[in-house]
């Protein structure tokens, strides 16, 4: 059955691209009337869409830029991908990903990327794609999620082939006098898509509640750095990054459900809006995107990443995050590390009033104003 078109604000169209690295992908288009406009690529995270981009691709447009934002593997109107939790798992391997967006950008007959932008998970896709090929991709902004660079060989170790082994966050968790799970871990099981979307207040009530819990709309998101990564001070970070033990994530949210008056009230995502990203998980489910997270924890995966260990992000970079997004020390230490040695041409931080984690579409116009004057000087 041919789908509904999305509610897409004046000058955004919404088209396929058949044969992207095995993907029939869905991108949302501005800017692309009339010449060769210098091309920006806006990479979503989870549980997003290309919508996600919706508030910040007009602003761009208008300062002369033609603007791409696919659904990424696994996630909306794009096919072609693997959806089952025994399905192909490498295919959701982080350098397919970065396979997927030069795929595209082939695609659209473009030589070079002005930039790439990515948002939560489409943080480090982004960021892998600048690394990599620096060639294509001329600058790259990073939002929410830091990147601190690729893993380090293991010198002077036997056993070089394989990442240095590393403090076992989740034993570290579940042995707290209450005990934790990292969201990451629960988004690794096989429950973890049935017990956000066929949950008890509904798929539509649960991301109400997820994306408020995250937003600075939640008056306990007030993020600092946390002093190093153990169990004890992860365990500080509110429960939507770790969870209480036993608990999946549509009941660790339902307490944070916002009252009907502060959801009337809530111009950043209207009921409208909302009913997009549950018509979307509810016809597609949750699992393309939570590959993204087994795989990421796969040991084979990460010792993909030691190809590339000593190596910089040269091209012009940047940081964007809602100053109420605790994205941003939720591993500590990635903060600090992107801007003092994963990037070698870091043009500043921004931190976003009034926005946490979705600050995209919670301060659209800032983020617009941040974006367009970071590609203004690249």
């Amino acid at each position: 059955m041919p789908l509904p078109p999305l509610p897409l604000p004046p000058g955004i169209r919404s088209r396929q691209i058949a044969g992207v690295n095995g993907l029939d992908m869905h991108v949302l288009e501005a800017g692309f009337e009339g010449g060769q406009r210098p091309l920006v690529v806006l990479l979503h995270g989870f549980p997003e869409l290309a919508y996600s981009w919706r508030k910040v691709m007009p602003v761009l447009a208008a300062a002369g830029y033609h603007i791409v934002a696919p659904d990424q593997r696994g996630y909306g109107r794009t096919t072609g991908w693997d959806g089952n939790y025994d399905g192909d798992l490498a295919s959701f391997h982080m350098f397919n990903l970065v396979r997927d967006v030069l795929a595209l950008v082939a695609a659209l007959g473009v030589a070079q990327v002005h930039a790439v932008v990515g948002h939560d998970f489409g943080s480090p896709v982004a960021a892998w794609c600048a690394l990599i090929r620096p060639d294509v991709f001329k600058s790259v902004a990073l939002m929410s999620a830091p990147f601190a660079g690729p893993p380090r060989f293991p010198f002077g170790s036997q056993d070089a082939a394989s990442p240095p082994a590393a403090p076992n966050i989740h034993e570290q968790l579940a042995a707290l006098p209450r005990p934790r799970l990292h969201y990451q871990r629960f988004y690794s099981t096989r429950e973890a898509d049935a017990d956000m979307r066929l949950c008890p207040q509904g798929l539509h009530d649960f991301l109400r509640a997820y994306y408020h819990f995250k937003s600075a709309d939640w008056p306990g998101n007030a993020p600092y750095a946390l002093a190093a990564m153990t169990g004890q001070e992860l365990a500080k970070l509110p429960e939507y990054y770790v969870m209480q033990m036993g608990k999946g994530m549509a009941e660790t949210v339902a307490p944070e459900m916002p009252s009907a008056q502060h959801i009337a009230a809530c111009a950043w995502l209207t009921e409208a809006e909302l009913a997009v990203y549950a018509g979307e998980f509810g016809r597609t489910a949750f699992q393309g995107g939570l590959q993204w997270y087994r795989s990421l924890g796969s040991p084979a995966h990460l010792a993909q990443f030691l190809l590339f260990s000593g190596r910089r992000i040269d091209v012009p970079s940047c940081y964007i995050a809602g100053a109420k997004d605790w994205g941003i020390y939720q591993r500590p230490g990635d903060f600090e590390a992107m801007q003092s040695s994963a990037c070698s041409d870091f043009r500043g931080s921004h931190l976003i009033e009034g926005a946490g984690h979705w600050v995209q579409q919670e301060q659209p116009e800032a983020v617009g104003r941040v974006l367009t004057g970071f590609l203004q000087i690249v």
